[in-house]
């Protein structure tokens, strides 16, 4: 038996190495992980009394349009309960938004170097991938602009780019968003967004009010902490949503994941204080980088892709036989770079401590 043409020779996607993994193969029991971009802070403490009410419930099938989690976001957002679709994870969006608007040699423009599962999603439907290169690491958005065809039906924008981590600015956006012909619809992956302190990074949602032609994609992985439950969301216009509504699995968040995720909505407060380490965090590790000869792209998000000047597998098993796992960036677009999370201040330090030894062994 053979799988379809499209899906033939399709690059499984690489994740972070896990901590138990890396234990396993290597002997180690004091490992820290700053390779998923995951919050090093866990989640809000409303978490875990929000599941307890609900354990004596998990015979239950969930409710496939999450009434209460769609309820609590709609008030915390101030939209419209009919703009939002819940997903197993943003990247279950992705998919939902490739099945619904992508047929054999319908055309998707994306980034050189962004989300792999965009590229993936468009060739499972039959489509083709339109590639723009980034320029010093942001989306080109007049190259982007310029590559959209009769064909093309989606552009995603990653918004703090992963793995760069550059943002693309509301005036740039909103001019780019001017000038989008009627047939295409514009993807904003925000699943940084809450981590952005820049006063020029789009407030999107109001943009949506002006143009019905863009879906905002957010996530409860990134600052809230709860990437083990798999829970995402997108915004958008309820037409949009009527038609993905059509392709959603009829039980795809689970009961678990939705009280998680409405529990963690309520307590800006934690969030609040993630950003705020987060920020920290980052001065943390650039003030080392700059000190030493490094350069780095602009982090926006809770990690930063740092050029090593050397080979990035090199460092990567440097740092992952001392017990720090992070990101080569070779299987990422950048040969000698690593994309590094931002962790609590001892995992920073002890990042930094080893990335320093092996750089001193290497004469930098």
């Amino acid at each position: 038996m053979q799988p379809k043409a499209s899906v033939r020779g399709l690059p499984l996607y690489k994740p972070g190495k896990s901590l138990e993994e890396v234990k396993r193969e290597l002997g180690l029991e004091d490992v820290i992980k700053l390779a998923s971009n995951e919050n090093p802070f866990g989640c809000s403490p409303r978490v875990w009394k929000a599941l307890e009410e609900i354990k004596g419930e998990f015979q239950y099938y969930p409710e496939g349009a999450a009434p209460e989690l769609r309820e609590k976001l709609a008030e915390h957002l101030e939209v419209d309960p009919r703009r939002l679709i819940f997903g197993n994870g943003s990247d279950e969006i992705v998919q939902m938004l490739a099945r619904t608007y992508l047929e054999p040699g319908g055309e998707s423009v994306m980034a050189d170097f962004t989300f792999p599962r965009y590229d993936t999603v468009t060739r499972i439907e039959g489509g083709v991938p339109v590639v723009v290169p980034l320029r010093e690491g942001v989306h080109d958005l007049e190259g982007m602009l310029a590559a959209i065809t009769e064909k093309t039906r989606l552009v995603w924008i990653c918004n703090p780019n992963n793995p760069t981590g550059t943002i693309v600015s509301q005036d740039a956006l909103s001019d780019f968003l001017d000038r989008i012909p009627p047939h295409v619809l514009v993807v904003l992956d925000e699943a940084y967004y809450e981590y952005v302190t820049d006063s020029t990074y789009p407030d999107s949602i109001s943009l949506l009010d002006y143009n019905p032609q863009i879906i905002i994609l957010r996530t409860f992985s990134k600052i809230y902490g709860l990437a083990a439950f798999r829970v995402g969301y997108g915004i958008a216009h309820p037409d949009v949503i009527a038609e993905l509504e059509r392709v959603r699995e009829p039980f795809n968040v689970n009961r678990l994941a939705q009280k998680a995720a409405a529990a963690a909505v309520e307590d800006e407060a934690f969030v609040l204080y993630c950003r705020n380490q987060n920020r920290m965090g980052i001065k943390q590790m650039t003030e080392k980088f700059d000190e030493w000869g490094l350069s780095y792209f602009p982090a926006h998000g809770n990690f930063i892709l740092v050029d090593t000047g050397h080979p990035a597998d090199e460092v990567f098993q440097h740092l992952l036989h001392r017990g720090v796992i992070v990101r080569s960036g070779v299987h990422l677009g950048f040969p000698e770079h690593i994309r590094v999370t931002v962790g609590k201040k001892e995992q920073n330090e002890r990042f930094l401590e080893e990335l320093h030894a092996f750089l001193q062994k290497r004469g930098k």
